[in-house]
């Protein structure tokens, strides 16, 4: 799976599994009910959103498939709980993945909105400080520059993992840094929203028909979380 097709749920559900191992320690990894709550919050979201557990669980379970996300229920707890492994999977560091985190919360943002939202996990010093961590977020190819709109003294960001989230499927921006899209600097990722869609991932089942792949995905998906949970019980009885 390309990091640069994500879907919006997939983008809500990453970006609030990151906000909460920042900002609610005590209380992760976040249950799929937690989860569900975190992604509908009515503050610190833009646009507010309404999944319900079945939306939640699925966009789960594929980030589960990426890399950028895996199953993490405890030997002792039933529920499913999932924590994010975005740091390895994309190759960031805590200052970026704590800007990366607010931009798919809340959309394309200012360094100075940026710089306040992202107090509560990372403190940046400056707004220089945030400046370059976005400059190097560019590089990587997971943010873009917006162009600035007439009126406007200040430029905005967006994050370029996905072209149907809370960004609204802005445009027009313009990318920071000098990696070129699909370089190895990048990792193959978009620079750009105008970019070309991603060839798919070896191994996956050619589209016919957008249901059809919807099905066959949540049943996949169904039947690994099945798995998953047997194993941890598995476990459970033999270490007992």
């Amino acid at each position: 799976m390309h990091p640069s097709a994500l879907t919006a749920p997939e983008q809500r559900i990453l970006g609030c599994l990151i906000e909460k191992r920042f900002t609610t320690p005590d209380q992760y990894p976040l249950s799929l009910n937690a989860l569900r709550l975190a992604a509908n919050q009515s503050t610190n979201r833009d646009p507010v959103v309404n999944y319900d557990d079945h939306v939640v669980n699925e966009a789960a379970q594929r980030l589960s498939r990426y890399g950028l996300a895996r199953l993490a229920s405890g030997h002792t707890s039933r529920a499913t709980k999932y924590r994010h492994l975005a740091e390895e999977g994309l190759g960031v560091t805590q200052s970026e993945l704590a800007l990366l985190a607010v931009l798919l919360l809340r959309g394309p943002q200012t360094p100075g909105e940026l710089k306040g939202r992202t107090e509560r996990m990372v403190a940046f010093d400056s707004l220089e400080t945030v400046d370059a961590t976005l400059e190097a977020l560019a590089q990587k190819g997971y943010v873009t520059r917006l162009a600035r709109r007439p009126g406007q003294k200040e430029e905005r960001w967006r994050q370029l993992l996905g072209g149907d989230g809370p960004d609204g499927g802005e445009t027009g921006g313009v990318a920071a840094g000098s990696a070129a899209a699909g370089s190895p600097a990048t990792g193959g990722l978009a620079t750009s929203a105008s970019a070309a869609p991603p060839a798919p991932s070896v191994g996956v089942v050619p589209q016919t028909s957008p249901t059809v792949t919807r099905d066959l995905e949540a049943r996949v998906a169904a039947l690994e979380a099945e798995v998953a949970e047997l194993r941890a019980r598995l476990v459970d009885v033999l270490g007992d």
